[in-house]
């Protein structure tokens, strides 16, 4: 194999790709990148046997071929690499050389025949949606995924597709994240389980590009393409939580509030909070404002805003984390509170719509 191409092109893609690359694995050939040199371009391949992904470079190619290079190295050569364009090149004995200007580098690589099978998708169903619509959908809710959860469906958003409406759930035991939107889709219903970590490998790439995304659903595993790059994810199995049940149906107190004067006035509370001491905060809510408080070992803080709160005085406490993530993710300027009690769970929606819901579980306070 034998091929030239540009420094930064590969840089960037090596290092995309890398993100789906086993750190430490059993198998040698997943801690490494696949490279293929063919039909006038260079395929790279990162995959861990859960998610992979696959991107393509152009490239001048003198002779075809393929090697698997340790991701980390082949990332951190590449970047520090003086020239513009770059020469690959390896032979049978799988020694890989590297060259940029008056840099040189050998190191030795694994045959591609060691590299596992990828997943094929096929006889799916595609799905089209926006792609702006579809990243604020998935930052609205991936925050939300459990993490080391018991039950690991947890630690994905779920879909649910049908009637012309794409809903994205997730939930970590004490919260509770809900984004719906109108999609273009009329077929049966579809419903599946998206790993956490794909979504938020999606997000970087979506951030980096003004491409297209494309989903295509198989029956064990999912396939995004964004312009050069595909992401092939096997789908979470198991029993979902029954998020429905979990939404309070009624409420004793609700109130409409500024998300920004809300969000500052929690985070300024929340200063005196540290990782080894998990302190609620106490948010009192009341006819005319709502007061927020925490007290801890080493401190004490106090603050409130204006509010009109109609129905009962309500004390409550929460994990603060929760409730900045919360208001943080909701892009609205204002967001309505309901809640029903000390120990039933805050509901925060729209003011107007119900395209996204947020439970956040209370902590009970000590003195209840």
């Amino acid at each position: 194999m034998k091929f030239t191409c540009s420094t930064f092109e590969l840089s960037v893609a090596s290092g995309t790709v890398s993100k789906a690359v086993s750190p430490k694995a059993a198998i040698p050939s997943i801690e490494g990148i696949l490279i293929e040199a063919k039909n006038g371009a260079v395929t790279l391949t990162g995959y861990d046997l859960e998610v992979a992904i696959i991107t393509d470079i152009q490239a001048n190619i003198e002779e075809e071929g393929s090697i698997i290079l340790n991701a980390r190295m082949l990332c951190d050569i590449v970047r520090k690499m003086p020239g513009e364009i770059i020469e690959i090149s390896s032979d049978e004995r799988q020694m890989c050389n590297i060259k940029c200007a008056n840099s040189e580098i050998t190191l030795n690589g694994i045959s591609a025949e060691d590299y596992p099978e990828l997943p094929i998708v096929e006889n799916g169903k595609e799905i089209d949606i926006d792609t702006e619509i579809f990243t604020a959908m998935v930052k609205q809710t991936v925050f939300a995924c459990a993490v080391g959860d018991s039950k690991p469906v947890h630690m994905g958003v779920k879909f649910e597709i049908f009637g012309g409406e794409l809903k994205m759930v997730a939930v970590d035991g004490f919260r509770l994240a809900i984004r719906k939107e109108k999609i273009n889709y009329d077929g049966e219903l579809l419903n599946f389980v998206v790993p956490a970590k794909t979504l938020n490998e999606l997000l970087k790439i979506l951030g980096e590009t003004d491409d297209n995304i494309s989903i295509f659903l198989g029956k064990r595993h999912i396939v995004f393409t964004i312009g050069t790059y595909s992401i092939i994810s096997r789908l979470l199995e198991g029993e979902f939580l029954n998020y429905n049940a979990a939404i309070p149906k009624n409420s004793t107190s609700q109130t409409v509030v500024s998300t920004k004067l809300l969000l500052e006035s929690i985070e300024r509370t929340a200063i005196v909070i540290v990782d080894r001491l998990k302190s609620p905060i106490r948010c009192v809510f009341s006819p005319n404002e709502i007061k927020i408080s925490c007290i801890t070992s080493t401190a004490r803080s106090f603050d409130k805003i204006n509010a009109s709160v109609l129905g009962d005085r309500v004390e409550i406490g929460f994990n603060s984390k929760y409730f900045i993530d919360a208001l943080k993710n909701s892009g609205v300027e204002e967001v309505k509170i309901e809640l029903s009690g000390p120990l039933s769970p805050i509901k925060i929606t729209p003011v107007d719509s119900d395209e996204f819901l947020y439970l956040v579980l209370p902590v009970r306070l000590k003195n209840d």
